[in-house]
């Protein structure tokens, strides 16, 4: 949890005290941020002139956002105030929502600020690769996405619908190749620009790994491969639930999408006192050792006759190994030409 400090300069204290009993149980929590935010309220009766203070905060590079709260009387005032550096400015009367709704998106503002200012001082290599993947790796689907589109709209293959059911399926690949490079890269970009906050827990990994056997049982279903699970007991560990799922995710989905049709994928979970073992095993078409070897770098791809029409970021065991090292842990491949892979993962029962 941060806890941002909220100053609210007033010299009505009806103001003030509505806006602390509008704000004291209020949190920000947007998927992007590590940990949610809540707000300690401080209170002032009066102040300087409000553009005088705007300026004064300007010249001393002070890391705020300031929202003005109105009258419809002075809003030309409140015009030029953000004009000279305020952030938003809510006109009275105003209701709880739009004085929440305003925390929420200056909340979101010092987030970014912060991370672009983290990403200046320490991430210029992870930056250049970022854009350099991200943009690399759009510019083809968003192409193949607009020829896709203008098919349709041009209606080329005719007025029957259903004579577009196949570039519907291939424009749907598309956009879910582009949701997973994205996810990947945010993924990547959290770990390597310092440690991720991690929210420790007693994890269950049965059920971590039935959430995500769900998550790929539509691709599977596609391609008629088979994914089974086996654990002969409950098995808790302690750990971040978000960093479990998506190691389970990065390895069976893999395992699906370098599978044969009509494959199998045996995922297997045992412990002993000190540390849990994961295996994912699959029928797939394997890889030659040196393939293997590369296999947890940044960006690595596996490009070969075989592998050539299946799309992929090149991060995502690349994560799994990052994840893995945050706890001590291991991560090994076993594969075979056109026999199939099986990956380990060791992980200790206790952080």
């Amino acid at each position: 949890m941060a806890v941002f400090k909220v100053l609210v300069v007033d010299d009505e204290p009806g103001i003030r005290s509505g806006t602390r009993r509008i704000l004291q149980n209020f949190r920000v929590d947007y998927p992007f941020m590590d940990e949610h935010v809540e707000f300690e309220i401080l209170e002032a009766g009066s102040g300087e002139e409000g553009i005088e203070v705007l300026e004064y905060i300007k010249n001393q590079h002070y890391d705020i956002l300031v929202v003005m709260i109105t009258s419809y009387a002075s809003l030309e005032l409140a015009v030029k105030a953000t004009r000279d550096g305020a952030y938003d400015f809510i006109p009275k009367p105003f209701t709880p929502q739009e004085l929440r709704g305003s925390l929420e998106n200056i909340t979101k503002q010092l987030f970014l600020k912060r991370m672009t200012q983290k990403l200046n001082k320490e991430g210029k290599q992870i930056r250049f690769q970022f854009l350099s993947v991200l943009s690399h790796e759009l510019k083809a689907p968003l192409n193949a996405l607009e020829g896709y589109v203008r098919m349709i709209q041009e209606r080329q293959l005719g007025e029957d619908i259903t004579a577009y059911d196949d570039v519907l399926e291939r424009l749907t690949a598309r956009i879910n190749g582009m949701r997973t490079l994205i996810l990947d890269l945010l993924d990547f970009t959290k770990i390597e620009t310092g440690k991720p906050t991690q929210r420790n827990q007693q994890v269950d990994l049965k059920h971590v790994a039935r959430t995500s056997m769900d998550t790929v049982r539509p691709y599977a279903i596609q391609k008629d491969v088979k994914v089974l699970l086996c654990v002969p007991e409950d098995i808790v560990i302690e750990a971040d639930a978000g960093e479990m799922e998506i190691i389970f995710n990065n390895l069976l989905s893999n395992a699906v999408k370098y599978n044969k049709d009509g494959g199998r994928v045996d995922v297997s979970i045992r412990q002993d006192e000190n540390r849990v073992e994961i295996k994912v095993a699959d029928t797939g078409i394997g890889m030659e050792a040196d393939e293997a070897a590369r296999l947890f770098k940044d960006f690595v791809r596996i490009k070969n006759p075989k592998t050539r029409n299946i799309t992929g970021s090149g991060l995502g065991l690349s994560i799994v190994k990052k994840i893995i090292d945050l706890y001590d842990g291991e991560i090994k491949v076993e594969s075979q030409p056109d026999a199939g892979s099986t990956f380990t993962v060791l992980l200790p029962k206790r952080k």
